[in-house]
């Protein structure tokens, strides 16, 4: 992300990802892997709790498991997917289209 020029924050489970939507810095979207097996729901959870204390932060979801209906129904409002493997031009391209 940071070669495509955006900043980042990042955290390997769910506190980290917390202390930093917590801090009075800006932050414009979340990227979580759906697939976390430290929570029951994964990444879902993390997104859930994320628009909890964000309610304007955009989520681009990804996975390695192709997306189906019952998997973008767990999405936050205006949630958006990139399946893996991406390259590094994708994954710009899609969070680009994230933050329009």
């Amino acid at each position: 992300m940071e070669e495509l020029g955006h900043s980042t924050l990042v955290a390997c489970d769910l506190g980290e990802a917390m202390v930093h939507l917590s801090a009075p810095v800006p932050i414009d979207a979340l990227f979580v892997d759906m697939r976390l097996g430290e929570l029951p729901f994964g990444g879902y959870d993390v997104a859930n709790q994320a628009i909890a204390l964000r309610p304007d932060l955009r989520v681009l979801y990804t996975s390695g498991t192709p997306l189906t209906a019952d998997m973008a129904d767990r999405f936050v409002p205006g949630g958006k997917f990139i399946q893996k493997p991406y390259s590094a031009e994708q994954l710009g391209i899609s969070m680009e289209q994230l933050l329009d």
